[in-house]
């Protein structure tokens, strides 16, 4: 649940600015890794001999993880609104 953006006070939107920052960072590291888990596993299938199906359900978790972490930042944009509205970028 996020915090009412309009009845924030400049220094508080600062804060949380900074805090996206930092999480806009670690979500793309994670994205970033988790997209080369799912690039070497479907490498791995196509080179294999031994091709099998359920061989992708396990890739199904960071094709997951990657959704929702992009969906977390999305709902961001609240905050950039707020900030963009005051003139604080």
């Amino acid at each position: 649940m996020q915090p009412d953006f309009t009845q924030l006070s400049d220094e508080e939107l600062l804060a949380q600015k900074t805090k996206v920052n930092q999480s806009k960072t670690t979500h793309a590291l994670v994205i970033g890794f988790l997209a080369g888990v799912l690039i070497f596993g479907c490498v791995a299938w196509l080179l294999s001999d031994n091709k099998r199906i359920g061989f992708f359900i396990p890739m199904l978790f960071p094709a997951w993880f990657i959704y929702s972490a992009i969906k977390k930042n999305r709902a961001n944009q609240a905050l950039a609104e707020e900030l963009k509205r005051r003139g604080l970028i």
